[in-house]
């Protein structure tokens, strides 16, 4: 055990977890939005223009929502750690405007409110 982390205090000690926890989550995320990104990228690659089926589109949206979903929590999770400029975000990661412009947007099946029985 380090000589810091024996004079640390219980709340020193706690706000040191917190932080890890920060930095490892906001790192996770960081992976799954490239991962979701690189996924976006290889079908578009893979895709044809003359290839646009129904289910090719389909699959296509899922991907771009997947993708604006890990954009945003990639973007909460930044902002929790104060990190507050989504530019650098958008050009470091070369996101797509069209993942940007769905960021936090929810699936159309949400928008339907439910009823009770």
């Amino acid at each position: 055990m380090s000589q810091r982390k024996s004079r640390q205090s219980p709340a020193e000690a706690l706000a040191d977890e917190f932080h890890q926890e920060r930095a490892a989550a906001f790192g996770r995320l960081g992976r799954a939005l490239e991962a979701s990104l690189v996924a976006l990228a290889r079908f578009d690659a893979d895709q044809s223009q003359a290839a646009s089926t129904p289910e090719c589109r389909q699959l296509r949206a899922s991907l771009v929502a997947e993708a604006s979903r890990a954009l945003w929590l990639f973007v909460v999770q930044r902002e929790a750690c104060g990190l507050r400029d989504l530019r650098y975000v958008l050009r470091d990661y070369r996101v797509p405007h069209e993942v940007a412009a769905r960021m936090g947007a929810l699936p159309r099946e949400s928008h339907t409110p439910k009823r009770d029985p």
